[in-house]
């Protein structure tokens, strides 16, 4: 992955997103499919630089589309993947999903 916003497509804000951010810093992100864990920790840091955030480890895990009807038609939602970003204990915090 060459860009970092097709590495790191959008942060997932959900209930237990927040806890987990809320208990040791684990924030939750939505990357493209094919990223592996060096390019999306590599992402992380250069979009929130203006933190000065470091990544400590990175979680990653394959989510299934679902399958959805409509009437007699079939369809299937995209497969998609989601990171969880554990930062480091002296790194700044992300200001993003503190104003939520």
């Amino acid at each position: 992955m060459k860009n970092v916003f097709q590495t790191v497509k959008q942060p997932l804000i959900t209930e237990k997103t927040t806890l987990v951010r809320e208990a040791d810093g684990t924030y939750c992100f939505k990357v493209n499919i094919r990223a592996n864990k060096l390019e999306i920790a590599r992402a992380v840091e250069q979009l929130f630089r203006r933190e000065k955030v470091k990544v400590a480890a990175v979680r990653t895990a394959r989510v299934s589309g679902k399958v959805k009807r409509m009437g007699r038609t079939v369809g299937r939602r995209p497969d998609w993947k989601k990171a969880w970003v554990t930062l480091t204990p002296d790194s700044g915090q992300i200001e993003f999903f503190e104003a939520t």
